[in-house]
């Protein structure tokens, strides 16, 4: 064997288990069947701007480990998330605020506020939801649920919200403060230099192949290491034997425009279901950039077939079991643990995926 652990992905699972082994004098290889390491925090230079080439990515978090942990990596802007919504010919704050409520019924006061949610709540009369629509409407009212939720959430999974099971929305945050920072957590930030940055500096010193399939390369790769961190689709590496598991896929239009500023702020969402992108990023906004040209990136939400990018897993009743079936696969591997995003079926934050690794890194060593 001449590496004591093959990663299978070079997103930021791979790199920091990878990072953490080599620290222990661990020799690793680091492999993904994309032409770049990163995964989807992938970030690209185009005209001086860092694209988020995977969708917008906004670092968060309140564990002061992990935040210290990325630090050490990169110096982080303090970009704050507040996404604007539009819906039909009216703009509105994100998350729900009193900037949102203000402006939908020229109100000032978080009394004014209340009583108007809960009064329309009271009127709905929901008392056991049965879909994701009755679910919102219970939780924020009509006016909230018709302008903000429902065209964007069916845009999201291509499907009515009738349609959909209730325990997708959980809870609606309403903060009655005037207050659009999307994030409650401690820490936020960018990474200046964008993200491919940090995952190089894990990966310094270690050998990274990019453009090798390992599902296409098994007997050989498979055969290099005592053990292999598996972080891509694990129904995947069980050539789908028990049936595929669903995702979400997203479409991305990205395009470099001959303006310096194209709309005011780097998260734009569409809410009204006739518009057919959910959101509009333009990614100089993240790190408050000056340059003359501008790139924007609509995205599609879209269904998703075995061979596409899978991006949200639909952690519903029937995919849960089947992930439950793959799990006891996996456990009786001898030599492969799976992580990250995909091999848990999963949707993780970065600072959760960061800390998934760490805690793998402390119960191995």
């Amino acid at each position: 064997m001449k590496y004591d652990y093959l990663v299978v992905g070079a997103g930021l699972f791979g790199a920091v288990f990878a990072h953490e082994a080599a620290c222990r004098g661990k020799r690793c290889l680091v492999i993904d069947r994309r032409p770049h390491i990163g995964g989807n925090v992938y970030t690209e230079e185009i005209e001086g701007i860092h694209v988020h080439r995977y969708g917008a990515h906004i670092f968060h978090t309140s564990d002061q480990e992990v935040w210290d942990y990325v630090n050490r990596f990169a110096e982080f802007n303090n970009y704050i998330n507040s996404p604007v919504a539009v819906y039909k010919d009216e703009l509105y704050n994100l998350p729900f605020n009193m900037n949102t409520f203000s402006k939908m019924w020229s109100i000032r006061t978080p009394r004014e506020a209340k009583d108007i949610i809960e009064k329309q709540i009271e009127d709905l009369a929901i008392r056991e939801p049965s879909n994701l629509e009755e679910q919102a409407l219970s939780l924020v009212g009509r006016d909230v649920y018709e302008k903000l939720i429902k065209g964007y959430t069916e845009k999201q999974w291509g499907r009515d919200c009738k349609e959909l099971p209730a325990f997708i929305i959980r809870r609606l945050p309403l903060r009655f403060t005037y207050d659009n920072n999307y994030f409650n957590d401690r820490y936020q930030g960018i990474p200046i230099g964008g993200y491919t940055a940090i995952v190089r500096k894990l990966l310094e010193g270690i050998e990274v192949r990019t453009g090798v399939d390992f599902l296409d390369e098994r007997e050989e790769y498979g055969s290099l290491a005592e053990k292999i961190i598996y972080t891509g689709m694990i129904d995947e590496y069980y050539g789908y034997q028990m049936g595929a598991l669903e995702y979400r896929s997203v479409r991305f239009e990205t395009e470099v425009l001959d303006c310096d500023n194209y709309q005011g702020n780097a998260v734009v969402n569409y809410t009204d279901k006739e518009v057919p992108y959910t959101r509009i990023i333009e990614h100089k906004h993240f790190e408050f950039g000056r340059q003359e040209k501008t790139v924007i990136s609509k995205e599609f939400s879209s269904e998703w077939t075995v061979g596409d990018e899978p991006y949200y897993p639909v952690n519903d009743q029937k995919n849960s079991e089947l992930y439950a079936k793959y799990q006891e696969l996996a456990a009786c591997e001898g030599n492969v643990i799976f992580g990250g995003r995909l091999g848990a079926y999963k949707y993780y934050d970065m600072d959760k995926v960061i800390r998934a690794a760490l805690d793998l890194v402390f119960n191995i060593f």
